[in-house]
């Protein structure tokens, strides 16, 4: 049952639906979700923010907010397997991907509840070593006139699981790498917090079986 506490920061009086993120940057989309939770009343807690590397502004993000935190290098996908193991230690129902860089293998148990966000609109410009400001460059080469970002389910092939939902971005005639990533990464910041309120409300149950 909900401490009054926590039925007073989730006046929906839904119960909240335990999540981790993993990230390997600066933690500015970690940052951004903990403040749509609270705002919009998403009924999800982080629990849990697994690194690949230490030494990083997310894990700083993490600890500001008060949220435990682990680092896994997961060097090769068999590694991957430690993050599941310490997710379902913490009670973790769903794992969010957010800035994360490392190839993981899904466990059967795991299908359909870990999500990433990608910066275009899928399945353009993903795959293996597409990421973070390749990724715009690579849509300027190709004369897109309109980018975005994806909110996908996360299964054993770079940037393939099903689609959840996309946010467009226009590309302007004088855009660079830097103009382009940052109105792509607003969209972000409106995107993952959507996609992730509508998981822990099983929203895609019936659609994924």
């Amino acid at each position: 049952m909900n401490s009054d506490s926590e039925r007073a920061e989730n006046p929906t009086g839904t119960e909240k639906v335990s999540v981790g993120f993993l990230l390997s940057g600066g933690g500015r989309t970690l940052v951004n979700l903990l403040a749509q939770i609270k705002e919009q009343n998403i009924p999800a807690k982080v629990e849990l923010v697994i690194a690949s590397k230490s030494g990083i502004g997310g894990l700083k993000k993490a600890e500001e907010a008060g949220i435990p935190w682990e680092v896994h290098p997961c060097r090769t996908v068999e590694e991957s397997r430690e993050i599941f193991d310490s997710l379902d230690a913490a009670g973790c129902q769903f794992a969010i991907l957010g800035g994360w860089l490392r190839k993981l293998a899904i466990p059967k148990n795991w299908q359909h509840r870990v999500i990433n966000i990608h910066p275009s609109l899928l399945p353009r410009h993903g795959g293996k070593g597409c990421y973070g400001d390749r990724v715009h460059k690579k849509v300027l080469e190709a004369g897109d006139l309109v980018s975005g970002c994806t909110v996908h389910f996360v299964d054993d092939q770079y940037d393939r699981g099903p689609i959840i939902l996309q946010e467009e971005v226009t590309v302007h005639p004088d855009d660079d790498v830097r103009a382009l990533a940052a109105r792509v990464f607003d969209a972000e910041m409106k995107a993952l917090p959507a996609a992730v309120d509508a998981l822990v409300r099983g929203q895609f149950h019936n659609e994924l079986g």
